[in-house]
Parts: structure tokens; sequence; C-alpha cells
């Protein structure tokens, strides 16, 4: 927990999640941008237009509809979609506290590979959708002088806490659903020919739900240059779920009520 940040929305972000899932694991990984086991991920790039992406077998959560009222009008290339994807984004914000916090190169890209990564221990820093917080992480001390998770650590996050909460969630599934060929060909981009972005995200939403909710106060370490926790429980936990943690017991219901309501529209067909 050195002085970095990451998440997801949040984040993402949220998101992704888009929003939600993004800010969630922007915050995490920039704190722990000092740690030497990160691997660069570099963003994929792309030539082609996006169209619907073909169902491959074994999909578990297809995005076959656009949902009722969406534009017709044919979505840009993923290559030049920065523009149409933050113009919509920020429509939908209806404010600017997203537009402090959103990257605005390679949007839909940045936010597939954040997704992708909320699993895992440690990734890359570019391919952050959002961007950092102020200040850095906080600690404090109980009674026996043991280092614990300062409740004051959130305050860092109540922007993009704000933000997730802004964001109605129907309107996240259905901006989600209209942008989805473009979300589809980034995953495919990254490598995953066969693979299905809506399963993906679905399964680390889950993943995420899955967060444990300790109760008292967080007892942390300090070995090298960055907090960890004392738990190795915790300590072992992948990178999206130690964030889910750091927001605080009420940062934490906020982010899973979120969730959840985004998973349920993306794997209800036909919204």
């Amino acid at each position: 927990m050195s002085k970095q940040s990451s998440g997801a929305v949040v984040l993402l972000w949220g998101v992704v999640i888009l929003a939600a899932v993004g800010a969630a694991w922007l915050i995490w990984q920039k704190e722990k941008a000092a740690s030497p086991s990160s691997t660069a991920v570099t963003l994929p790039s792309s030539s082609s237009t996006a169209t619907a992406a073909q169902s491959p077998t074994g999909i578990q959560h297809p995005i076959n509809e656009a949902p009722a009222g969406a534009s017709t009008v044919a979505l840009p290339p993923l290559e030049s979609s920065d523009s149409a994807v933050l113009a919509s984004l920020l429509a939908m914000a209806g404010d600017d506290a997203l537009k402090t916090l959103l990257v605005p190169e390679h949007i839909v890209p940045r936010i597939v590979a954040t997704v992708d990564a909320l699993p895992k221990q440690s990734v890359g820093l570019n391919l952050l959708p959002l961007r950092t917080p102020t200040g850095s992480f906080v600690a404090s001390h109980d009674d026996n002088g043991q280092a614990v998770l300062s409740e004051h650590n959130g305050e860092r996050y109540a922007t993009y806490l704000y933000v997730a909460k802004r964001m109605n969630p129907k309107a996240v599934v259905s901006w989600y659903k209209r942008y989805y060929p473009l979300f589809q060909q980034s995953y495919r981009d990254l490598g995953y020919a066969d693979g299905y972005f809506n399963d993906r995200l679905v399964a680390v939403i889950d993943h995420l739900l899955a967060a444990p909710e300790p109760h008292g106060p967080v007892a942390l370490v300090h070995p090298k240059a960055a907090y960890e926790f004392a738990d190795p429980s915790l300590q072992s936990l992948s990178a999206g779920q130690k964030f889910m943690i750091r927001l605080g017991p009420a940062g934490e219901a906020q982010m899973k009520s979120t969730l959840r309501a985004i998973r349920e529209g993306v794997i209800a067909p036909g919204q």
C-alpha cells in the first residue's frame, strides 16, 4: 500500500463498470506503482472498424440486443472512438466530476484491460482509465500501537465514489450495450481471440463482490517501503479485492451495491 493509487471502477469501474470498476482498480494499483513486481501492459491498438461480435460457442451472458431507444448511428472505429465515448460518458455523468478523473485517450481499451486485470495481484500502470487520487495512503494506530487501516483513508476516494453513486446503473448498462462491439474488439485485441468480454466482466464483478468485509480495525504491517495487511489471507487477495477493503465498510458497501445493479443489467437480455 505504497504512495500510489488505482482502482477501477470502477471502474471500474464505477467502473466501467464501467467507471466503477475502473476507479476501483485504478486507485489500488497506482498506490502500488513503485512495486518492482509490477508488469508493464501495453494497450492494444487496432485499425479495423468495430462490428457486432460473432458469438463463439460457450457464451454465458450474450449481449444480443441493443437497449430500447438506443441510437442506430454506426459506431466509430475503435481507434477513433474516444471523442464519441467521452461525450456520451460525460453526458451520462451529469457534471464535471467524471471529466476531472477520466483519462481521455484509449478509453475503451483502458476499461477492458482494467477489468481484465482486477483479479490479478499487480499489473502495469499504463492501462489505467482514471486519474489517480491526491494524498497518500493513511494508516493510524490503535491503543496498543498496532498500525491499522485508517477510517479516513477512504476520504481520498470520495470523488470516485461520488461519481459511482451518481452514475445511474441502468444508464451505464445502456451505454455499455450501445458500445459493446468496441469492448468486444478491445478484449480480442488483448489476445483473447475466442473470448467474450461480457462473460469476463460478469466474472470480475462476481470476484469483487466476493471481497471480504472485515469487521473492526484492519491491522497493517510495514515490512518494507509499503504497508501490507497483517492478515496473510487479506494480503494474498487480488488487487481488486484489496481495494474493496481499503474503501472502508461504507465505501465497500456502496461499491458492491453499484456492482450488483450493473451485473443485473448486463446479464439481462434485451434491456
